[in-house]
């Protein structure tokens, strides 16, 4: 089984940067896993339509990034791609084209994706030029913890 594990954010917005911090310090916490040649790792800070590249040639993808629903900053929210929506009607990605967006246009296109889960880390802010927040820097391990975890459940 080929997994994808991709961090998303932008790292000059603040709690942005929580999806390609959480994939870096998993790296670095469990490098057994995260070496291991079923298992590809990507960080990309503004993903787009190019996402849907990025899933190609894997049979599940793991998602991790930052999210805004009104939960308390620094949740770790682990939703399929169906639950996508309820985050993405007032979103404002600095990815161009967001997360949701993308995989909708993707399977309306009959894109042949692979099963999406997704990590989505509660941001308290996303503004420019600001560092991350402190909730969202002490949930980082457990977003660390939640990527093993379903990485280990796949394989």
């Amino acid at each position: 089984m080929k997994i994808a594990v991709i961090g998303i954010g932008q790292s000059l917005r603040g709690d942005d940067a929580a999806g390609l911090a959480a994939v870096h310090q998993w790296q670095e916490k469990f490098p057994e896993t995260a070496t291991r040649p079923e298992v590809r790792v990507e960080a990309s800070e503004l993903p787009g339509l190019a996402l849907i590249e990025m899933l190609n040639d894997v049979d599940v993808a793991i998602l991790i990034d930052a999210v805004q629903s009104g939960a308390a900053p620094g949740t770790i929210h682990r939703i399929g791609e169906k639950d996508l929506s309820a985050f993405s009607s007032d979103a404002k990605s600095a990815h161009g084209w967001g997360v949701a967006e993308t995989l909708t246009l993707s399977r309306q296109l009959n894109q042949n994706l692979p099963p999406i889960r997704i990590i989505g880390i509660e941001a308290a802010q996303m503004m420019m030029g600001a560092s991350m927040s402190e909730a969202v820097e002490a949930a980082i391990p457990h977003a660390c913890e939640a990527i093993e975890q379903e990485i280990k459940s796949l394989l």
